[in-house]
């Protein structure tokens, strides 16, 4: 098959704000001050279940700088922040007395310094009446929620298509927590001027904070400013308005000061979210020549006590592949552990591992390829919708991806590849992302100058959204990238989508590109009557845009720049709007499709040591137009950095018995560093997508995904050993 090269938005081009990143100037929101601003700290609770019988604040009160001491007894209500399209809020703090897990906020100490907040939050003292806390997804006591956000999906007779089955694989795999762990502490700094609010916080949704402080403290969002330019991470932690932000903003009105607070790294581990532990059973029937007749896919994830966290773990299932009879279902227990939040590919990382694992045993019962079983079973259509994708490269992704890796040279056998005193392995796994697109709104101003200021209050977590934001400006308004300024992060600037779920380059993108199209047609109204002009009477599709200049179609010398039209028109500015809405997958005959990628790894195992090492990637991406391919590789090595931390490496541990994370500290919880990750080529393959004008999709979290299976089932063909619980751990393989 021919593949037609990706059109790039200009090359992969330096990070437009890496100098400032690189210098230390880039403004972090620890990084801002108001002038007397105080500082706070948080007292957290030691005990996972139970109530406050005694509360003692009067040492911590009267120590040295200290403000304020707020707790369950002298805080004001707080309403629950205003549900979004795909969570609620989490729970206000110091509402009650009851502890509902370990690492719960109990107070928050005020002081002149961050010292002095810090060591009065120490002589608190609290006194718990103890409850058995429920810490386990299988205890029978945790209340079960089915069907959390309607994402079951069903086609078929399961039952049907089992009993026809010639094969059957039924298995079950575990996933542990994990916790997103960025490596900038996340901050917030507050002031209140009368009823108006500046917030200063790491988010990756300001607008989504605005509306969350609006709802809780009763304020209008008109008067609450949240600003973000920068984040340093956040692989979805940021995506929610945590307790910590409205205690800062409470601890603000209270003493009638600027308060910062910035977390703590153990803090982190219990107050900004977690990837929650699944167990998930699944079932695939298939006959001789290895075609799927059923699937059946359970998955049993954790849920906070008093929570509503989307984290639909197998519904991708339900379309990743061509089956006529399947059956996916989620159900959540309710426990008491820290609330759980988005991490990186949320739901998809867990879910792919367990269904692209149970299709490897399925080709090894079978006896086919583990590339041949999926290319049988490729969904050339979106099977739940019944309509064609807007675009999918899947097959050329497994077939590029392969030959790149060198797939052919695999021997079948399990445990027959060696080098030296090592078992060789190759694994493979194939991913089908979800689609998902934010409405956005951005403005455009084209300035005397011949410059041109683009913004939208949308924010950068790191994954480069300035920098393809401002490529696609200058190609759309034909400036160079010098002529651009981008804003972002900024409520006051047009509203903006959140960055997470891989959308925010097509929600935004689309609307940057109404935008600059807008601002271009109000050149073209400015000069519609102006016998003088070369451009009079053209419309928008007559011209294009270059060098500053719109140029005619039909006769490139006729042209006109942009700062003689304002320069003859008397005008500083011209401005246009524009914003994003995805139309309904109905109302245009296609399935909007997110990122689809093939997976290849080849790890060595030590067969005395248990030791896994991974010596080899391939990674074949289909993310329809790259704006820029080398922040796109970047953010695809990224992730899979995540991957091969979730294969190998990464488990949140929580005491059995007392509900503390015993490793909640960068010492303890491992993650991948240099020598843990391998060689890795990332090919782009396919088409612009139909489903967004700019034909993009996202990058950010397909990278994570399908490496916990690729690596888990390149150990089996190492050593004949099956992993089904992550992560890989050297008791597995002894």
């Amino acid at each position: 098959m021919t593949i037609q090269a990706v059109r790039l938005i200009g090359p992969g081009v330096d990070r437009v704000d890496g100098p400032m990143k690189v210098t230390g100037t880039a403004p972090y929101p620890a990084d801002f001050g108001f002038p007397e601003m105080a500082h706070a700290a948080l007292v957290r609770a030691t005990v996972a279940a139970g109530r406050i019988r005694g509360l003692e604040t009067a040492a911590a009160e009267g120590a040295p700088g200290v403000l304020a001491v707020i707790t369950h007894r002298n805080a004001p209500h707080l309403n629950r922040g205003p549900d979004t399209p795909v969570w609620r809020q989490p729970p206000p703090p110091l509402q009650d007395d009851r502890i509902l897990h370990y690492g719960q906020y109990i107070a928050v100490v005020v002081a002149e310094t961050e010292q002095q907040a810090t060591a009065a939050a120490r002589l608190v003292e609290v006194d718990y009446e103890q409850a058995e806390p429920l810490l386990e997804l299988d205890d029978p006591r945790a209340e079960i929620v089915t069907n959390p956000w309607g994402m079951d999906s069903h086609r078929g007779d399961v039952a049907a298509g089992l009993a026809s089955a010639d094969i059957t694989v039924d298995a079950t795999y575990t996933t542990p927590d994990e916790t997103n762990n960025p490596m900038g502490l996340f901050a917030t700094v507050a002031s209140w001027d009368g009823d108006s609010l500046t917030v200063h916080d790491s988010t990756q949704w300001p607008h989504g904070v605005r509306a969350a402080l609006a709802g809780t403290f009763g304020v209008p969002e008109s008067g609450i400013r949240v600003l973000a330019p920068f984040v340093g991470g956040g692989f979805g932690a940021a995506l929610r308005t945590w307790p910590h932000v409205l205690l800062t903003v409470l601890a603000a009105r209270t003493t009638r000061r600027p308060v910062k607070l910035v977390l703590t790294r153990p803090e982190m581990f219990t107050g900004v979210g977690h990837r929650t532990r699944t167990v998930q059973h699944i079932t695939l029937g298939a006959d001789r020549g290895g075609r799927l007749t059923v699937l059946d896919h359970e998955a049993k994830n954790s849920i906070a006590i008093e929570d509503d966290n989307y984290e639909p773990v197998a519904a991708d299932s339900a379309w990743a592949y061509a089956c006529p009879n399947v059956d996916v279902r989620d159900t959540q227990a309710r426990l008491n552990i820290p609330v759980p939040t988005s991490m990186r590919a949320p739901g998809q990382a867990q879910g792919n591992f367990a269904l692209e694992s149970a299709l490897d045993e399925l080709a090894y019962a079978v006896g086919v390829d583990p590339l041949e079983i999926r290319l049988r079973n490729y969904a050339e259509d979106q099977p739940q919708l019944n309509l064609p994708w807007s675009s999918k490269a899947l097959r050329d992704c497994f077939e590029q991806g392969a030959g790149r890796f060198g797939w052919s040279a695999r021997d079948p056998r399990p445990g027959s590849m060696r080098d030296g005193d090592w078992l060789v392995g190759y694994g493979m796994a194939g991913v089908s992302f979800f689609w998902f697109q934010p409405a956005c709104q951005a403005r455009a101003s084209v300035r005397a100058d011949g410059t041109a200021f683009v913004r939208s209050s949308a924010t950068d977590i790191g994954t480069g959204t300035y920098t393809v934001m401002t490529q696609l400006s200058a190609e759309l308004l034909g400036l160079r990238l010098d002529q651009i300024q981008f804003g972002l992060g900024d409520t006051d600037l047009p509203f903006g989508g959140l960055e997470g779920g891989s959308g925010l380059t097509a929600g935004l993108g689309t609307a940057v590109r109404a935008a600059c199209r807008g601002v271009i047609q109000a050149f073209l109204d400015t000069v519609a009557d102006d016998p003088g002009s070369p451009l009079r009477g053209c419309r928008l599709d007559d011209v294009s845009a270059a060098d500053g200049y719109l140029v005619r179609s039909d006769d490139p010398a006729r042209r006109q720049a942009y700062s003689g039209i304002l320069a003859t028109h008397g005008l500083n500015e011209l401005t246009a709007d524009g914003d994003s809405a995805p139309p309904a997958p109905e109302e245009v005959g296609m399935a909007p499709a997110g990122a689809f990628a093939a997976r290849f790894a080849e790890v060595r195992v030590d067969p005395d040591l248990g030791l896994v090492r991974v010596a080899r990637l391939v990674s074949a991406v289909d993310a329809g137009r790259v704006l820029n391919q080398k922040t796109a590789t970047s953010q695809v090595i990224g992730g899979t950095v995540g991957g091969i931390g979730m294969a190998l490496l990464e488990e949140t541990v929580t005491d059995p018995v007392s509900g503390r994370i015993t490793n909640g500290n960068f010492a303890d919880y491992l993650v991948p560093v240099n020598a843990d990750v391998p060689d890795h080529e990332v090919l782009f393959v396919g088409e612009p997508d139909r489903f967004n004008p700019i034909g993009v999709k996202g990058v950010g979290e397909i990278g994570l995904v399908g490496m916990a299976a690729a690596i888990a089932n390149a150990v089996f063909h190492a050593t004949g050993r099956r992993v089904r619980s992550l992560p890989i751990t050297l008791d597995q393989l002894l």
